[in-house]
């Protein structure tokens, strides 16, 4: 059974900076592209950043320059370095990612979310 256990989210002045880590675990034979998005309340979740398996990264417009995505394949984990944070960035955000499963029950290929971890920016 795969699964994405995030941590390093909580409590941060603006201005402030905070890493956020996801881990993949389980039956993972590949990972594709793995990203992070954020949801507040009452509102859609939308991509804060992705990152393929070669390595090429996009932003969303609101964190570019601030928010750096990057990732260790050997360890199936993606990271979320957020600099310059700002009271709007508060959100809970969720790792996503794109992979290939191989177990008892063969290959197969989903999407994969983690449980979310809490961001919380403010004084």
């Amino acid at each position: 059974q795969v699964q994405l256990v995030e941590s390093g989210g909580g409590l941060v002045q603006p201005g402030g900076s905070l890493r956020l880590s996801c881990a993949g675990s389980g039956s993972i034979f590949s990972i594709y592209t793995m990203a992070w998005y954020r949801q507040i309340p009452g509102k859609q979740r939308e991509l804060v950043a992705r990152i393929t398996s070669g390595g090429s990264t996009n932003y969303a417009y609101s964190v570019k320059g601030r928010f750096t995505i990057s990732r260790d394949n050997a360890k199936n984990t993606v990271y979320l370095q957020m600099n310059s944070l700002k009271p709007e960035d508060t959100a809970v955000y969720y790792c996503y990612a794109d992979l290939r499963s191989n177990d008892g029950l063969g290959s197969r290929r989903g999407d994969y979310w983690g449980q979310g971890t809490q961001v919380t920016v403010s004084s």
